[in-house]
């Protein structure tokens, strides 16, 4: 179990940094973009992130 969870903590990093890493300029600009939204719709995203997510490893993992 936890070998899994460090694969997939790995493979979030990875992923994470494929933007900053491919486009730059593009990645400071949503993360301006991100830092004038207001508590509420960051917390939206971040839960909709949730959902599909769960979602998504439920139906690759069945």
């Amino acid at each position: 179990m936890w070998q899994e969870l460090l694969v997939a903590i790995s493979l979030v990093l990875v992923i994470e940094g494929l933007l900053p890493a491919v486009n730059p300029g593009g990645y400071k600009k949503a993360l301006s973009m991100f830092l004038k939204m207001d508590d509420k719709h960051v917390r939206i995203w971040g839960l909709l992130s949730m959902v599909l997510g769960t979602f998504l490893l439920y139906i690759f993992k069945n």
